[in-house]
């Protein structure tokens, strides 16, 4: 479902094998699918651990704990908070804020106290586990979604360079960024496939990790008002199981928060609102802007306006030039439209924006028909910048990630 169609699923390794092949075994289509991403996920892992070495490197230098600033830094120390003792803490910050943990989705913190139920671990190594988990998860569930759109060279550098964004460190933090991005991809791929039930569960968990999940049902969504005008609404079951239950998980969350603040449909963005959180159309985040451009700013917020203007100029190429499926579209839509639409935390746009993979696509076939110097050079930057603002925002920035 393109600007035409969604993909149709590739015919069964029986129809495509020759009479010679016809008593073969034939192997799980899983282990075909991580053996063709191998290169990609090797690649993705070769990249997060040499950040990570750099990170430790570094915060050893300045007698810093890496493992404290990966597990314990910002919104990791609010989600095991909730993981230990549920919700029900407030914090009162300046100018006003409020703090409330009911801010945060509920099911990265459930799967925290899960691993600790389980294992004997503290609540930040057990989100550490779970990030790392996820992350390589989503690497090979982005790869897939690369493969199935521009094939497997492109699919290969396009896990390279997600593993390489500058905001890239948030992979290997306790943070529901990779959780997220893991469901998303995977739910993109059933899509592709037209695997309308695992799409809408994906999605339905997406919903319950973060805010910007909802991308994910909007994709889902998308998908199935597609399917119904392709068919005249004669499609089967699946497809309107998949329209009610790929926003289910993030509606519940905002109802359940609206009703324990006693406003339903209001209560979970009072409580955004409290952090300073609002979807503005991006009037906030202009005036943030201007206001960063009059005078002496720190590094932290030059990078996020970069970056958040980058990304902005990726989507209008992947508009206008690679032709996306619709669904695939809508997903990348949402998350850049909430992104820049919103105010309050200007410095965590380019993390918010880690999900939307598909920005990079233009790059990955890009760097796929460079000359190979040409690509090697362009990597080894975004390699180098990777590495050390990961380093300086953990141990060195006066703000949050």
């Amino acid at each position: 479902m393109s600007a035409e169609t969604l993909d149709r699923p590739a015919p069964p390794a029986a129809v495509r094998s020759g009479p010679r092949d016809r008593h073969r075994p034939r192997r799980p289509r899983w282990r075909a699918a991580l053996r063709r991403a191998a290169p990609a996920l090797g690649l993705f892992a070769a990249a997060r651990l040499t950040g990570l070495l750099v990170l430790t490197l570094w915060a050893r230098h300045t007698g810093r704990s890496p493992r404290a600033l990966l597990a314990t830094s910002w919104d990791s120390e609010w989600y095991a908070g909730i993981a230990a003792h549920g919700y029900g803490r407030v914090l009162h910050g300046a100018h006003g804020m409020v703090l409330n943990d009911l801010a945060f989705f509920p099911l990265y913190p459930a799967l925290v106290r899960a691993v600790t139920t389980v294992l004997p671990v503290a609540g930040g190594t057990a989100g550490l586990l779970l990030s790392w988990l996820a992350a390589g998860a989503a690497a090979w569930g982005v790869y897939l979604v690369g493969e199935r759109l521009r094939g497997r060279a492109a699919a290969t550098v396009l896990v390279l360079l997600w593993g390489l964004l500058p905001h890239s460190v948030v992979l290997t933090m306790a943070y529901t960024e990779p959780v997220m991005t893991a469901f998303a991809a995977w739910a993109l791929y059933a899509l592709l496939t037209r695997r309308w039930l695992w799409a809408a569960a994906l999605a339905s968990l997406a919903g319950l990790t973060r805010p910007n999940g909802v991308a994910v049902a909007a994709a889902v969504l998308t998908a199935v008002l597609c399917e119904l005008w392709r068919t005249r609404c004669r499609s089967g079951p699946r497809v309107w199981a998949a329209g009610l239950l790929a926003p289910a998980g993030w509606l519940a969350y905002l109802l359940w928060v609206g009703g324990r603040r006693g406003d339903l449909l209001g209560g979970y963005f009072a409580v955004q609102s409290g952090w300073t959180s609002r979807f503005d159309l991006g009037k906030g985040a202009l005036v943030f802007v201007r206001d960063m451009l009059g005078g002496p700013t720190q590094f932290g917020f030059a990078m996020a306006l970069l970056i958040t203007g980058a990304a902005v100029l990726l989507f209008a190429l992947v508009v206008c030039a690679e032709r996306l499926p619709l669904p695939v579209l809508a997903y990348t839509a949402v998350l850049v439209l909430i992104a820049v639409g919103g105010s309050g935390f200007f410095e965590s746009k380019p993390r918010f924006l880690l999900p939307a993979f598909p920005l990079l696509l233009p790059l990955a076939v890009a760097v796929t028909k460079a000359r190979p110097r040409a690509a090697i050079l362009v990597v080894a930057a975004l390699a180098g910048l990777s590495f050390c603002y990961g380093a300086y925002a953990l141990t060195l920035a006066r703000m949050a990630i």
